[in-house]
């Protein structure tokens, strides 16, 4: 039996990012099965015929985004809870609540969190580690379509978090457990890596078995990696060296792991980020919202000029509050501009890469996903130029990066499937989920405890 057929057709742009960066005007894609078979201008491909022709007049074609740091189990029943200056009691109470969710919480919450993804172009992302009940969400990936990287959050030493402290052995037991019998799931759908929360709150044995497993599963791993004044003097006093040299010395630090968020480093512990060849996946979105001085203690420049794989993240739906990539795009295009007070830092060109064919880097897949090249995964959105935020297109790389955002998403196809028709979920009843997270969200907090009054009355 044959594998079915998608031609995107007579788009106006195709933003390929593929080695010559090509923009192909009036284009067109052909899609057998889940892999990208043709990409070229519309009228040479004109008598190429599918089983669904999609009319793409008017649209801006891109490769799915690629989100490398994105909760979705917990966040979205309590978002918009927690007041701005909360300060160090923020991440307790998120784990506080996080800690009593039902599995029918946490699969609704996460399914929810996937569609928003979708719907707003975010094809690929990793949920780093927070996602207790994975055998529910499983479905929840499997009815949404998405391409997920998961796995287990473990620590083995005290926390301010809230964060459970486990045994060693039952901490390396866990990150075994979920990457063998997770790994490849869902047809290949679903990746998993070994997820040690933070280096601070796991012991060296810990961060050495679980890059041992990674390394022996040929998967990868991440770790939280804000790097606060009490992390940095501690390694100083213990280790006589940096947070990243500690890594390093461990054996940690190499082309598998990928470092969330990244802030708190020295320009040293840049360049041996970038020799070690490990990736980052950076969260601007979190960073400028929660007052961490994202352009003088995440170097982004200086990473991306000494040749590091860097990708951008999200952070929580109750973090950064959004979970567009897009956004973030937008952010690491425009915050170093500021914040060096240099027009040249960071041109919209490398931020698209950053949400795309970087950021798939970041992930060890750019040979799968991160721009249209025939033989890659068929993932790809569609963006609506007919709405009045890309007028007038003369670049639609600067229109996507500064003006565009995921409102204008009109369709999204990830491994060959459409998931987002006219800017619709196609695959969940979006208002009916919405109301249900809503009642969830309003037990949980019920049930814990934990609430926060408005600045202004509700009346």
């Amino acid at each position: 039996m044959s594998e079915p057929t998608t031609k995107i057709d007579n788009a106006r742009y195709i933003v390929t990012m593929d080695p010559s960066r090509r923009i192909i005007a009036d284009g067109s894609i052909v899609i057998i099965g889940s892999r990208i078979s043709q990409v070229g201008k519309a009228d040479e491909l004109a008598n190429v015929s599918a089983d669904t022709v999609i009319d793409a007049a008017g649209m801006v074609v891109t490769p799915g985004f690629v989100n490398g740091h994105m909760h979705i189990s917990y966040a979205h029943a309590v978002r918009g809870l927690f007041p701005d200056h909360l300060g160090n009691a923020y991440l307790p109470n998120v784990f506080l609540l996080q800690g009593a969710m039902t599995e029918e919480e946490e699969y609704s919450t996460s399914l929810l969190a996937i569609t928003e993804l979708l719907k707003y172009g975010t094809t690929t992302f990793i949920d780093p580690g927070t996602t207790t009940y994975l055998d529910a969400c499983l479905d929840a990936y499997r009815i949404a379509g998405c391409r997920i990287i998961v796995g287990r959050n473990v620590q083995d030493q005290p926390n301010p978090l809230n964060l459970p402290v486990l045994d060693t052995d039952e901490a390396i037991r866990m990150s075994e457990e979920a990457v063998d019998r997770y790994n490849g799931a869902l047809d290949g759908m679903v990746s998993v890596w070994t997820m040690p929360f933070t280096a601070e709150f796991c012991s060296p044995q810990l961060l050495e078995a679980t890059h041992a497993i990674a390394e022996s599963r040929n998967t990868r791993t991440t770790l939280h990696y804000n790097n606060g004044a009490r992390w940095i003097q501690r390694c100083a006093d213990d280790h006589g060296c940096s947070p990243t040299e500690y890594l390093d010395r461990l054996g940690a630090l190499t082309p598998r792991m990928t470092l969330s968020h990244c802030l708190g480093i020295s320009e040293d512990e840049a360049r041996l980020i970038s020799e070690r060849d490990a990736a980052v996946a950076m969260c601007p979105t979190a960073a400028v919202k929660g007052g961490a001085g994202m352009t003088q203690s995440a170097l982004l420049p200086e990473l991306l000029e000494y040749g590091a794989r860097v990708g951008l993240g999200t952070d929580a739906g109750n973090n950064s509050n959004l979970l567009e990539t897009l956004r973030s795009v937008y952010l690491a295009a425009v915050l170093y501009k500021d914040g060096r007070r240099d027009v040249h830092a960071i041109p919209a060109e490398t931020a698209l890469e950053l949400g795309t064919i970087r950021g798939a880097a970041a992930l060890g897949m750019d040979d799968i996903i991160g721009s249209l090249e025939p033989g890659k995964a068929a993932d790809l959105v569609l963006f609506d130029t007919r709405r009045s935020e890309w007028a007038a297109l003369h670049n639609p790389v600067n229109s996507l990066v500064y003006n565009a955002d995921g409102r204008s998403v009109d369709t999204v196809i990830v491994n060959g499937r459409v998931v987002v028709r006219q800017s619709r979920p196609l695959f969940v009843d979006e208002p009916e989920l919405v109301a249900d997270v809503q009642q969830k969200g309003n037990a949980l907090i019920q049930r814990v405890g934990v609430d926060f009054s408005t600045p202004w009355p509700v009346v």
